[in-house]
Parts: structure tokens; sequence; C-alpha cells
């Protein structure tokens, strides 16, 4: 199991938008670990894995978004 940023395990346990966002990026991320598990990947598998990591990279990109904001809104506390 890999460690959390500190950061954001505060966030995943006080923001719930920023939770929700974490558990979908852990949902698609399992979904491309699957996928890729297949022996012979299909050609609509490749298109699901190119769709998923469009949308982990947007997840991912939102959650940043959010933890900048919060590392801003802590250093002026």
């Amino acid at each position: 199991m890999t460690q959390i940023d500190p950061a954001k395990e505060e966030l995943i346990a006080t923001d719930e938008a920023f939770r929700n966002l974490y558990e979908e990026h852990q949902e698609y991320k399992q979904r491309l670990r699957a996928i890729r598990t297949k022996s012979l990947p299909s050609e609509q598998d490749e298109i699901e894995i190119k769709r998923i990591k469009i949308h982990k990279l947007s997840l991912k990109d939102r959650m940043e978004a959010i933890l900048q904001e919060h590392a801003k809104a802590h250093a002026t506390a």
C-alpha cells in the first residue's frame, strides 16, 4: 500500500469534494489495472485505457488545485 501525503490525508478526511475526487481516481486506477492484466487486450480495451487515462488526469488536476488552495489557506493562517 502506498503512503498518502499528509495534506491529502487531511483533505480526504475533511473535504467531501476532494474525497469524492480521490475515490473516483482510485476506482479508475483499479479499472486501468484490471484492463492491463488481460493477456490480449481488445481494440475496445485500448480505447477504454485512453479514456480512463484522460479522466484520471482530469481528476488529478482538480485534486491538485484543491491541494494548492488548501496550502495557500494554511500558509496565511
